[in-house]
């Protein structure tokens, strides 16, 4: 990796911007891997792979066949999928997750990262979230999970050995211990955690021990990383894994979030993952300074958009980065009904209903403009941008009248509407940030929602306040989700553009 590194540039973080929270990372070679949790998404479990820690692809999904993922209808928002363990051993990799909406625990495997992954390996005798797989020197398996409790495993039956027992429970009086991961580096074993909540008292904290189950003693620098009490723009740090480079450089991965607006900031797009330096000093991490650009001599150039900014629906299937809530069915989404187009056949009659027909890119971008191409002759639906099913905003087209809906809580209203031509008509939704908190309740954004006319002008209906579309209001653990969705009948959609903007 040495070689690919220019002096004097700098990294951008995030490193892969969005709602992709809880990132675990591996390397192989010359090839990082990573993956994140998906939560109430099918399908699950996206990966990711990078040649420099920088720039970022996804490849594939780790869970996106129903055998693999179940999803129950009455799966909440939030429900579903948390934090994966990704690692490569004995030739093969290896991801553990936890299903909570769904009998827990379970592994996959594959030898190629992009895909299939195995049907699971159901875990019924490991307790708890956020397991992670480490291997020591005789080949045992152990399984660490969040509390922090660990047990040896059979990873290929999913068999218990031997008795759960537990490890350390994190710094006194913080609380939270979660996101175990559990290495082998020299002479020690380290175990880190995060701890603090997943809000803004996140932290990292690590403890070493002479074998892998202990007994751990703590750093006493801890928590070696945590940006609580602070006015860095980036909160919420914690969930970290770490990865050795070809260079013996070693770099950490973690989620974080980046507040707008004012008190008490409002974070729209979810938990994004961040990469920072790591040096070793007395036989402990140390972690290098985190910020929107992080100082990094030597790295190449600034990460670009990490998803497709286009789709014409051209390929025979479903790009990986698409989305949906709980199920895609192929009888309700396909793109070869009408050829170039997206086909999306209505199940539930809005965003208010768990089992609607949705397909959706995660927002990555604080302003971005997105556009699509729809023929609703034969049905209704539109755009919309997600939280989850009490907190939407969408413009929908159908029997000649576009109309902006908002669902914020308890309250769902028509925000505006008015009649168009028969035929298809491009739909849009431009998302502004905040460039100063004016005052102290001033929202982190602004979304316009409105209709491209036939000279190209864009004609705003609505201009919606962001806040309601935001962790602090909705709660939860995911970020907007922007796509297209059917609410009857039949709805078709030829192309869908996604734009980043400057802030």
């Amino acid at each position: 990796m040495a070689d690919q590194r220019q002096p004097g540039t700098t990294v951008a973080n995030p490193v892969i911007p969005g709602f992709h929270p809880d990132p675990s990372i591996c390397r192989v070679g010359a090839d990082y891997y990573l993956a994140c949790s998906s939560f109430e998404y099918f399908p699950g479990v996206p990966v990711f792979h990078s040649h420099d820690l920088v720039h970022w692809t996804q490849i594939g999904n780790a869970l996106d066949r129903p055998s693999q993922l179940r999803l129950p209808p009455d799966t909440p928002a939030s429900g579903g999928i948390y934090a994966p363990t990704l690692r490569h051993h004995d030739g093969r990799f290896w991801l553990i997750v936890t299903n909570v909406s769904d009998g827990g625990n379970l592994l996959v495997t594959t030898t190629d990262p992009a895909g299939p992954w195995s049907d699971p390996v159901r875990l019924p005798g490991v307790a708890g979230i956020d397991p992670d797989l480490a291997w020591d020197e005789n080949g045992d398996c152990w399984c660490t999970t969040a509390g922090i409790g660990q047990v040896r495993i059979d990873p290929h039956t999913g068999r218990t050995v031997g008795p759960a027992h537990r490890l350390w429970s994190g710094t006194p009086g913080v609380g939270c211990p979660e996101a175990p991961h559990l290495y082998r580096v020299g002479d020690y074993w380290y175990l880190l955690i995060a701890e603090g909540g997943t809000e803004r008292g996140h932290g990292v904290s690590i403890a070493r021990g002479s074998t892998p189950t202990g007994p751990f003693e703590p750093c006493p620098a801890n928590p070696i990383l945590t940006h609580r009490s602070s006015d860095h723009p980036i909160q919420n740090t914690g969930h970290a894994d770490l990865v050795q480079a070809p260079d013996d450089s070693w770099w950490m991965v973690l989620l974080g979030v980046r507040p707008h607006g004012g008190s008490p900031g409002w974070h729209v797009i979810g938990r994004e993952v961040f990469l920072a330096p790591v040096r070793w000093v007395d036989g402990w991490p140390v972690v290098g300074d985190l910020s929107l650009a992080l100082p990094a001599p030597g790295w190449p150039l600034r990460p670009g958009p990490v998803l497709p900014r286009r789709d014409d629906f051209d390929l025979s299937g479903i790009h990986p980065h698409w989305i949906s809530p709980r199920d895609r069915p192929e009888q309700h989404y396909g793109t070869k009904e009408r050829a170039g187009w997206l086909t999306l056949h209505a199940r539930g009659g809005s965003l208010d209903d768990p089992d609607v027909v949705f397909l959706g890119r995660r927002q990555q971008h604080l302003s971005c403009r997105v556009r699509t191409l729809i023929d609703p002759s034969a049905g209704r639906g539109g755009l919309a941008v997600r939280f989850d099913e009490p907190h939407h905003y969408e413009i929908e087209a159908g029997s000649g009248e576009v109309r902006v809906l908002a669902r914020i809580g308890p309250l769902r209203t028509t925000v505006a509407s008015r009649p168009v031509p028969a035929g298809p008509l491009v739909l849009g939704i431009q998302v502004t940030a905040t460039r100063t908190a004016a005052e102290g309740r001033t929202g982190p954004d602004t979304l316009s929602l409105g209709v491209e006319e036939p000279d190209g002008a864009f004609t705003v209906l609505a201009t919606l306040d962001g806040r309601y579309l935001s962790t602090e209001v909705a709660g939860g653990f995911t970020g907007r989700v922007i796509g297209m969705y059917a609410s009857a009948g039949t709805v078709h959609f030829d192309w869908f553009d996604y734009e980043p903007l400057n802030p």
